[in-house]
């Protein structure tokens, strides 16, 4: 590419096909749910490049619910972008705090977590006005009202050839979430509602298609989210008894801790989980997290060194012998392999339903997995006594890290 301001991109070329209005519109709300390999981050990261490079009084702000998720999601996307229109060279990239800066003009991409809102409604560009912003994973924001807050950010005048516009990209795991009836139920005029799936990214190969079409056979509810973008029905959720809540650690530090490691790989995520129970409230605080695949067993044991929890209990799935010894050579002294049971997972949810579930913002991923992990149907569409299997990673790793309580059966220590 020449050393030029202006970038020509070929739509199908460069983003592929399902994405023409989306890439055209100009209204305050672009919203798009999506499934996976639905190419929408992909498409909002190039869109963003490109228009950035276009105009040059424009600022970008990029919004998660919690900071330490962007650098692995939305500054990965973006960078992917950034070398595949050929325009590295004009950026400067960097990691702490995240930050992007374009060369020629010195406007910048910004990265904010809804847990420090502060800085989120606190910016102050240095070059032109902020008049983008994108809210990647939007299902992780729990509350209209959150959503309000950052909407009012991007405000004031802009030049007359700038326009004001929030970019809404999520998987619609939940019918339930505001997102479907504000944006898809009951639209405003300036807003773009789209649903995008996996059969418009023509550069999936054979063996892409190929786990879709497994997934289709083999588990038709999570195909009709995760392969065509609709959205998730939640009825019958097996707990209920949970809410989302700001809580500092330090005042259930008093509290027995409790942590849970369930196993994965390639295409399921290894999900540790850390809780408190107040036993004699029966309330147990969820407050740490992680939730990642593709790691060994020594990416998790240096993920547990890095969160701090390397000296506690903690309870792994009696499944993998192999992994939990690995860990304990690795540092992992106090791991230990769950003890599971005839109907073990029943009589632990069972033990979970009696418990108030509270759940800190940072949790992001058990947030997801709680508000859908339903019991399961046969044949015939009838619930069964049996959770579905999906949703269920921090679920198990919950179940494990609670297992010593469980078993007593009574909620005396």
């Amino acid at each position: 590419m020449k050393n030029s301001s202006k970038i020509n991109v070929s739509l199908p070329e460069v983003v592929g096909r399902g994405y023409g209005t989306f890439w055209k519109f100009k209204g305050r709300y672009r919203v798009v749910k999506g499934s996976r390999a639905s190419k929408k981050s992909k498409t909002t990261a190039l869109w963003f490049i490109v228009n950035l490079m276009k105009y040059p009084e424009s600022n970008l702000l990029v919004i998660r619910k919690t900071y330490r998720t962007l650098k692995d999601s939305c500054f990965t996307e973006l960078k992917w972008a950034i070398h595949r229109l050929g325009v590295s060279a004009w950026w400067d990239i960097k990691e702490s705090p995240l930050e992007m800066t374009y060369r020629p003009t010195g406007q910048k991409i910004y990265f904010r977590g809804l847990d420090d809102p502060l800085k989120v409604t606190s910016i102050t560009v240095e070059v032109g006005c902020l008049c983008w912003a994108w809210l990647e994973e939007a299902y992780e924001v729990m509350k209209e009202s959150d959503f309000d807050t950052l909407d009012e950010s991007i405000r004031g005048e802009v030049p007359e050839n700038l326009f004001k516009q929030w970019t809404i990209t999520f998987n619609p795991w939940n019918e339930r979430h505001w997102l479907k009836s504000r944006f898809f139920d009951n639209p405003s005029e300036d807003t773009l509602a789209l649903t995008t799936n996996y059969l418009c990214n023509e550069w999936l190969d054979k063996s892409d298609l190929a786990l879709f079409e497994k997934m289709k056979e083999r588990n038709p509810r999570r195909y009709q989210v995760a392969g065509l973008g609709n959205w998730g029905v939640t009825e019958g959720l097996v707990y209920e008894n949970w809410r989302e809540q700001e809580f500092s650690l330090d005042d259930v530090r008093k509290f027995p801790s409790a942590f849970g490691l369930d196993f994965g790989y390639s295409n399921a995520p290894a999900a540790f989980f850390a809780g408190s129970l107040d036993l004699p409230n029966r309330r147990l605080y969820v407050w740490d997290e992680f939730y990642q695949c593709g790691m060994s067993n020594r990416a998790i044991y240096e993920k547990v060194v890095e969160m701090g929890h390397q000296k506690e209990r903690i309870t792994a799935d009696c499944a993998e012998p192999k992994s939990i010894s690995q860990l304990k050579d690795l540092g992992l002294r106090r791991i230990r392999a769950s003890v599971k049971g005839a109907d073990s997972v029943r009589t632990g949810i069972q033990w979970i339903q009696d418990l108030e579930i509270i759940i800190h913002p940072r949790c992001v991923n058990f947030l997801t997995e709680i508000s859908c992990y339903t019991w399961d149907t046969d044949r015939f569409g009838n619930r069964i006594n049996e959770p579905i299997d999906d949703f269920n990673h921090l679920m198990d790793a919950m179940r494990y890290a609670l297992e010593e309580y469980i078993r007593k059966k009574k909620w005396l220590i």
